[in-house]
């Protein structure tokens, strides 16, 4: 009892709830700001914790985590350009809203739901996280090897339009991860020679350079080629179209709570994320609709449905990472690097090892929720306003920020030119439709299952028999058998527009 209070204390240290503020006002300016999204943000922040406690650098960057979704609905609302595609759904009904003189309302909406579903997976978080753990401890490395073999199968599935082509990109992010020196034979692997690979490939370039520094040039092409957007221009707004009734929030209760345990369901789960949770949500809002509630046209339930269930992924998504060390999504991914930078490896011995710590990042998820909440609501209009802000000054500043992060841990030219070469090869991947999440997650967890798939050979002796002595890791086995023959012979859609 003694860690959990000491931790929730260290939580409002001026300090951290300084840093939770700057990552909360980092986050909305990035969501905001169309060309910008929550993965690559968090790329780009994570240098910036490099000098911070281990409490303040999580806090900042789950600040960010939270409020760029909750800003991610400004431009969608507003000019119908959603930064992420989670908030495509958000813009069903946002923008004609916005179209119709509701837009302040609709941004209340999406910003009271956001906090909601926000409020709601972190206590979920705060109550399944460790009893999970406790359970994961449990689990050995046969069990291990199966269940991240599930979880990136269940990445590649729903990650892009080809399953086979996302379990291609997993497996290139776990050989990339095998670079370095062989723990076990200390023997060089794919190092080609360099001195500057011995370690490995920093993970902070790997971010920095597949999510934002890709993302630049994803926005640099669609400038070149389609021009500079141009921003509609709203009509007056009325006391009504602006306030938000008591009968309007009374109405919009019951589909907070059922998108919220659809958000939570999806953070939980690996490789579902934000997109799927917020569609989902967005279809069953629709479908449970009474006659008079157009969805599409500019109905609001659409808006709260689609962002409590994109903010409740956040905190649900660290579920997997803080109980099993697996990330169940792109953020919680990059929240990796600030742990191990800070010495703490993600997994179920962190509440042993670091249970004031885990406390501690507990209180600031809730602070941060208040914090979100509040400066939300005080910058509603001023936020708006960064829509504006044109392409040809983001796309300079992300770049410069990305050269600088990827140079501050190692002091290195050398991982300048591997951020560079990632960004391109990002580029190429999304160019191609291979997944850079999945990538991104198979080189994360790749150290974990090359140590649980060697552990598993030797406890085996390399005799497919011997599984049978491992009922859970053969349960676990037949369910990733499952998901590939269903996405396998599953007829393929284009991408949602």
């Amino acid at each position: 009892m003694s860690a959990q209070l000491l931790g929730l204390g260290d939580a409002l240290r001026v300090d951290v709830v300084l840093f939770v503020l700057a990552g909360v006002l980092l986050g909305y300016v990035v969501g905001v700001l169309p060309g910008l999204n929550r993965p690559a943000a968090l790329a780009m922040a994570v240098p910036l914790t490099y000098y911070m406690s281990p409490l303040s650098a999580v806090a900042f960057l789950v600040g960010i985590a939270k409020a760029s979704g909750a800003g991610g609905a400004t431009t969608a609302i507003l000019i119908n350009t959603p930064g992420e595609p989670n908030a495509a759904a958000t813009a069903l009904d946002g923008y004609p809203l916005a179209k119709s003189g509701k837009a302040e309302k609709a941004l209340k909406v999406a910003l009271y739901a956001s906090v909601a579903g926000d409020v709601l997976g972190t206590l979920v978080l705060i109550v399944v996280a460790e009893p999970l753990a406790r359970l994961a401890l449990r689990i050995g490395p046969v069990e291990l090897a199966a269940l991240t073999f599930l979880a990136l199968t269940f990445i590649a599935a729903l990650s892009g339009r080809s399953l086979a082509r996302g379990l291609a990109a997993a497996f290139f992010g776990i050989l990339v991860a095998m670079i370095g020196i062989d723990a076990e034979t200390a023997t060089p692997r794919l190092t080609f020679g360099l001195i500057e690979l011995a370690d490995g490939v920093p993970i902070m370039v790997v971010t920095v350079g597949m999510l934002a520094l890709t993302e630049m040039l994803i926005q640099a092409q669609e400038y070149l080629t389609q021009g500079p957007d141009k921003s509609v221009e709203q009509p007056a707004a009325t006391q009504t179209d602006r306030t938000l009734s008591w009968p309007e929030i009374k109405s919009l209760t019951p589909t907070t709570l059922v998108s919220s345990g659809v958000g939570i369901v999806a953070g939980i789960v690996p490789g579902l994320g934000p997109t799927v949770a917020s569609f989902l949500s967005y279809a069953l809002a629709k479908r449970w609709a009474k006659p008079h509630e157009r969805f599409g046209e500019g109905e609001i339930k659409g808006v709260a449905a689609a962002e409590t269930a994109d903010n409740a992924v956040v905190p649900a998504s660290l579920i997997p990472l803080f109980a099993l060390g697996l990330p169940g999504s792109v953020s919680a991914a990059i929240i990796i690097a600030a742990f191990t930078i800070h010495g703490v490896m993600p997994g179920p011995r962190m509440f042993e090892e670091h249970g004031r710590l885990m406390y501690g990042v507990y209180g600031a998820m809730i602070v941060a929720s208040f914090i979100m909440l509040i400066v939300g609501r005080i910058g509603l209009t001023a936020f708006a306003k960064l829509t504006l802000v044109p392409a040809t000054v983001i796309i300079p500043f992300v770049t410069a920020a990305c050269v600088l992060g990827a140079y501050v841990e190692t002091k290195s030219i050398f991982s300048v030119w591997l951020m560079v070469l990632f960004g391109v090869l990002g580029w190429v991947m999304h160019r191609y439709d291979y997944s850079r999440i999945t990538f991104l997650i198979g080189f994360v967890v790749g150290p974990l299952f090359e140590l649980a798939v060697r552990q598993s050979l030797i406890i085996t002796h390399s005799n497919p028999v011997r599984l049978l002595q491992h009922p859970m890791a053969l349960l676990l086995l037949a369910c990733a058998a499952v998901v590939l023959a269903l996405f396998s012979f599953a007829p393929r859609t284009g991408e949602a527009k």
